[in-house]
């Protein structure tokens, strides 16, 4: 699911260096009836600026960020925080970020804040609890993804909160710019910049990694396996699997369109065959919401148990690369770190 529209403002790649604080605070020792050179009152007034900059941004109480909206006045700290985009959450969770609202019917069940009682359950995007947000009275919203098409009930629900949209735009942007992008916004309007930029350092590790492991003259096929049936998953514009064509520069088996489905798209098996990908990487969409029911059927069994694909080149010298099994309550840029760095690892890479 991408949004695809204008921007409302200067998206920029955000990095620390885009970061612009919010002045706030009296001018103390400007006091017109006091003595001495109005050069000897600049140069005080560039000793402090330069010596102080630490304190007065703590004293400052804002920082603003740069989202998919345009600039965004964030307090900081922010005291209560509310997020509803599944790929930045396991981020707030690990940086040790209290929150006090968030969907967790679609968030991925090990999180602190799923056992959490003073987090309120806004349950999922079909049917969200939106008046929760209400009691819940955020400061601060992370929203974006599954929860986009509710940022106007958003601000009307919480009007006083600085609304972050951590939406990304894989349509139009690449993978793992917007990854980044995303990434280092949240961390900026957090003031968890170090934190955010170790996982963009592992990130671009396990691009690397995967890059220098693949060989081109392979030929590569995404899939999704759902209820038992295989999806096709479209190069570059594919759910899940389809961007990763284009970061790593994989050579497509069959290239037909698609869409962002969550299914995949309507193949036949045997056009899979006739295609022979010598690579298969697979998103089993059940494993994370459906893994516990009687019918589930794994990704690994439907492949393993399709005649037609039996002497397809990726089945048969075992090439497949299965996404982790929570990635579809994930998509986050630590799930994608995982992915690379298992790609690396099936494709022979050593460089980690």
């Amino acid at each position: 699911m991408h949004l695809r529209r204008p921007r409302a403002g200067l998206v920029a790649l955000a990095t620390a260096a885009a970061l612009t604080l919010a002045a706030c605070g009296s001018d103390e020792g400007t006091d017109s009836s006091s003595e001495g050179s109005a050069a000897d009152e600049s140069a005080d007034s560039g000793d402090s600026a330069e010596g102080d900059t630490s304190s007065e941004e703590a004293a400052s109480g804002t920082v603003e960020v740069e989202d998919f909206q345009g600039t965004v006045e964030v307090p900081v700290p922010a005291e209560r925080i509310m997020v509803t985009d599944n790929r930045v959450v396991r981020a707030l969770d690990a940086w040790g970020v209290e929150i006090v609202a968030a969907p967790l019917d679609i968030f991925p069940e090990d999180l602190s804040y799923a056992g959490d009682e003073a987090v309120t359950n806004l349950g999922n995007h079909g049917e969200p609890d939106l008046e929760a947000i209400v009691a819940a009275d955020p400061d601060l919203v992370f929203n974006g993804y599954r929860f986009q098409d509710y940022y106007a009930d958003i601000q009307d629900l919480a009007p006083d909160a600085a609304i972050v949209d951590t939406t990304t735009d894989y349509e139009n942007e690449p993978l793992d710019a917007e990854l980044i992008r995303q990434i280092e916004l949240v961390g900026q309007a957090l003031q968890h910049e170090e934190d955010a930029a170790a996982l963009v350092e592992e990130f671009e590790a396990s691009i690397d990694a995967a890059t220098e492991a693949y060989d081109a003259e392979e030929t590569v096929m995404g899939l999704i396996t759902s209820g038992g049936d295989i999806g096709y998953v479209a190069p570059s514009t594919g759910r899940a699997v389809g961007p990763i064509f284009d970061v790593l520069g994989l050579t497509p088996a069959l290239e037909q369109e698609g869409g962002s489905g969550h299914t995949g798209d309507d193949i036949s098996v045997e056009a899979i065959a006739e295609a022979d990908p010598d690579w298969l990487v697979v998103l089993d969409r059940d494993a994370a919401v459906a893994a516990d029911e009687e019918e589930y059927s794994s990704a690994e069994a439907v492949i393993a148990e399709s005649e037609a694909l039996a002497n397809v080149t990726a089945v048969t010298e075992g090439n497949i690369v299965y996404l982790p099994a929570d990635f579809y309550l994930t998509e986050d840029i630590q799930a994608y770190t995982e992915v690379f760095n298992d790609l690396a690892d099936a494709m022979g890479g050593s460089a980690r």
